[in-house]
């Protein structure tokens, strides 16, 4: 490898603020809030504190989902976290997840409000809540169990490893670039191998599996992430292809795509989502100043 910077770590690690990249406002070795700020809370059962990067969209998504099968009680208020920001730092926002990351789920449908938080934890609260999107058969259950939680412990790979230093780390250095550019396509082709084999993640049917993977992976191979599509010449992979395809063309996905976006095109940012009416009159485009 050419990039050798002759770095050698000290015995004692110690916070250098000046050397975060794109980050380094945001980015701490402490928890806890920086400020207080107590969050909104809106007319719904369901209060999602937010942002569309591909983590909350497993949420948006998956609410929506739910509410096309007619579960009413996953009405929902979708609330903006802007983290570039710094909002997740919020006193309110900490109380929801002390681990200061968007999604933060508050369920108050019941005597006691009810917090959830970790994308993960959140797409097997709501399917087990409304019992949808998560088989009941143990073996299928387990399948799509399997599948979720490798979703949690790769993206980590593909978000922090490859996408930090592919597209956001201040200095292109070749080994980091290499070494999470073979991971990542190896998870790509776990994927390939694994849709060859079934019409969805975790067999026949449609699961919180499939809405948890769909946002980092089926991003990925349309091009949607870190602008990396051909670098990862993804389109090799042909059945995750075929499976982003179906499932970025389900109404209930492209709604959950929208919900908290605070960036593209206008008409696809809906900041926030208090009413299912609120797609066809609160987009960006549609409030936006008129010249």
């Amino acid at each position: 490898m050419s990039d050798s910077t002759g770095y050698v770590p000290p015995k004692v690690w110690t916070w250098n603020k000046d050397n975060g990249g794109r980050f380094a406002n945001i980015n701490r070795p402490v928890s806890g809030p920086t400020h207080e700020k107590e969050l909104p809370v809106g007319r719904h059962p369901l209060q999602l504190y937010s942002l569309a990067t591909p983590n909350g969209v497993k949420v948006t998504v998956l609410l929506e989902e739910l509410l096309a099968l007619g579960h009413s009680g996953a009405e929902y208020d979708a609330w903006l976290i802007r983290i570039g920001e710094g909002e997740q730092f919020g006193s309110g926002f900490v109380g929801v997840n002390p681990n200061s990351k968007i999604p933060a789920l508050m369920d108050r449908s019941g005597p006691t409000p009810v917090r959830v938080f970790e994308s993960g934890a959140i797409l097997l609260y709501l399917a087990e809540k409304f019992g949808a999107f998560v088989p009941t058969e143990p073996a299928a259950r387990a399948e799509c169990l399997s599948w979720l939680f490798w979703q949690m412990g790769s993206a980590p790979y593909l978000g922090g490893g490859f996408g930090h230093f592919y597209a956001y780390a201040p200095t292109k250095i070749e080994y980091a670039i290499d070494r999470f550019a073979m991971e990542a396509k190896r998870q790509l082709d776990v994927l390939d191998k694994r849709l060859a084999q079934s019409e969805y993640i975790a067999g026949s049917d449609y699961t919180i599996a499939d809405i948890a993977i769909w946002p980092w992976y089926g991003g990925l191979v349309k091009g949607w992430l870190y602008d990396a599509a051909e670098f990862l010449a993804v389109q090799d992979y042909k059945h995750v292809q075929r499976w982003a395809d179906a499932i970025g063309a389900r109404p209930a996905v492209q709604r959950g795509r929208m919900v908290n976006r605070a960036f593209g095109e206008p008409s696809s940012q809906l900041h926030e989502r208090h009413d299912a009416s609120d797609f066809d009159t609160r987009t960006q485009d549609k409030l936006a100043p008129q010249g």
